[in-house]
C-alpha cells in the first residue's frame, strides 16, 4: 500500500462532549430518491483468497489495518490511492465500467451522490447482506436505510464527514464564514474543491439558501458567484485532496475542505485547523461498493466484514479522524484516547451540527440537473 503523506498527531485537543449517533442520523437523511435493485446483478460470494484491489481516496487508512488483514486472511491487497475527487475518477473509470470491467478493483470508494450515480449506470453490484454479516451487526443504526440506498442494496459507509473550511489560522485568523473567501485581501489564496455538492452549496449556504430546498436558479446563481470569483482570480484553483499541500506551503491561506483532513495536516502544521463555517456545513458519507466486472468479490466482502469489526474500525479512526460508521468505536477510543473521544470532528454533538445540511443534488431531472452540471464543469475546466 501507498503510505499517506501526513503522520498522525500523538494527541490531539479535547474538546466538547460528542454525538456520533445524531450527526450520523442527519448525515444519512439526505435523498436524491431511492433506486430499484431488481435487475441489477449481486456480487457472489464464497472462500476469501487471492488478491483484492481496492481503491480509496488519499489519507483514508491508518499504517496498519492493510498488512493486519492480510496476516488474518491470508489475501494479498493491493490498495491504490487514487480517488482525488468524485468527478475526476468517474471520468477514469467510466470507459471501463461501461464495458463491464472494473479495472482489476474489486472495491471502490465514492460519495453518496456518486455512489447513487454509478449504481443507475448500471456500474455497482448489488450486495448480499448475507455475505455482511458483521456489517449490519455492527454499522449505526441511522446509516442502515439512507434514502438513495434503501435497506444498503449497493453501498457500505466507509466513513462520513463534514465539508467546511480548512484555514492556515496564522495567515488568517479571521476567517469564519464562506462569504469571507470572496474578501479581496486574500485575492489569489482560496481554493474551493471541485465538487459540485460540497462548493457551491456551501457558497449557497453563505447567501442564506438551504441546498437542500434550492431551485435550480438558485444553484445556478451559485454556480456564477464562483466564476466571476475565479475570473477575477480570486479564488486560485479548484481541488481534490490536494489543497492539504497548498495549505502547508502557504500557498493557500484557506480552502472549501474535509474535515478529517485537517487533524492530518496537523500533524505537520498546527496552524492548520478545520473552521465550522458560520452558516455550517455540509455532511456527507463515502461508501464502498463492489463494481460490475470485479474480479475478487469473495475478498471484498471479507474486507467490509474486517473494517466493520469495532477494534479494526477504531484503529482507522485513530489514524483518519472522520466520523465512523461503525458502533461501538467511541467506547474504544474513550478508553485508549479520551481526546479523540472528545473530538467534534470525530463524535460531533448536536450542537455542533446545528447548521449543518445533508450533501445534496440540483433539483429536477436529468436534465436540469445536468444543466447545472455542465455550468460548474465549465467553471473548474475553463
Amino acid at each position: 500500500m501507498t503510505e499517506p503523506t501526513w503522520k498522525r498527531p500523538a494527541k490531539l485537543f479535547a474538546v466538547a462532549t460528542a454525538g456520533l449517533v445524531a450527526a450520523l442520523t442527519i448525515a444519512a437523511c439526505g435523498s436524491t430518491g431511492g433506486t430499484d435493485n431488481s435487475d441489477v446483478p449481486t456480487a457472489q460470494g464464497g472462500k476469501a483468497s487471492g488478491t483484492l484491489n481496492i481503491s480509496n481516496w488519499p489519507l483514508y487508512i491508518d499504517g496498519k489495518t492493510i498488512s493486519d488483514f492480510e496476516k488474518q486472511t491470508g489475501i494479498t491487497v493491493k490498495y491504490n490511492e487514487d480517488v482525488n475527487s468524485n468527478t475526476d475518477f468517474f471520468g477514469k473509470v467510466q470507459p471501463l465500467l461501461s464495458n463491464g470491467d472494473s479495472g482489476g478493483r474489486s472495491i471502490l470508494v465514492v460519495t453518496d451522490w456518486m455512489s447513487e450515480k454509478m449504481y443507475n449506470l448500471g456500474f455497482l453490484q448489488n450486495l448480499n447482506p448475507d455475505e455482511l454479516t458483521t456489517v449490519f451487526d455492527n454499522i449505526i443504526p441511522s446509516l442502515e436505510d439512507p434514502a438513495f440506498d434503501p435497506g444498503r442494496g449497493y453501498s457500505i459507509p466507509w466513513q462520513s464527514g463534514m465539508t467546511g473550511l480548512v484555514v492556515r489560522t496564522d495567515l488568517a485568523p479571521d476567517i469564519k464564514s464562506v462569504n469571507d473567501l470572496f474578501d479581496p485581501k486574500y485575492k489569489g489564496k482560496v481554493t474551493m474543491l471541485d465538487e459540485l455538492r460540497d462548493s457551491a452549496a456551501l457558497v449557497m449556504k453563505g447567501d442564506g439558501v438551504d441546498p437542500t430546498e434550492a431551485t435550480t436558479e438558485e444553484w445556478l446563481a451559485a454556480v456564477d458567484k464562483v466564476k466571476q470569483a475565479k475570473e477575477s482570480g480570486q479564488i486560485r484553483r479548484f481541488t481534490g485532496n490536494d489543497y492539504v499541500q497548498d495549505l502547508a506551503k502557504g500557498d493557500v491561506v484557506a480552502a472549501i475542505g474535509w474535515s478529517g483532513d485537517a487533524i492530518q495536516a496537523q500533524a505537520d502544521n498546527p496552524n492548520i485547523e478545520y473552521i465550522q463555517p458560520e452558516q455550517g456545513c455540509i455532511l456527507w458519507s463515502d461508501n464502498m461498493s463492489i463494481p460490475v466486472g470485479a474480479p475478487n468479490a469473495p475478498a471484498a466482502y471479507e474486507f467490509m466484514n474486517y473494517v466493520y469489526e469495532p477494534e479494526n474500525q477504531a484503529q482507522i479512526v485513530e489514524y483518519v479522524n472522520y466520523i465512523s460508521p461503525v458502533a461501538g468505536v467511541k467506547e474504544i477510543l474513550t478508553k485508549k484516547d479520551p481526546a479523540l473521544a472528545n473530538n467534534e470532528l470525530i463524535f460531533p454533538s448536536d450542537q455542533f451540527l446545528s447548521k449543518c445540511t445533508n450533501q445534496t443534488s440540483p433539483p429536477g431531472d436529468e436534465a436540469e440537473q445536468k444543466e447545472v452540471e455542465n455550468a460548474w464543469l465549465s467553471v473548474v475546466e475553463g
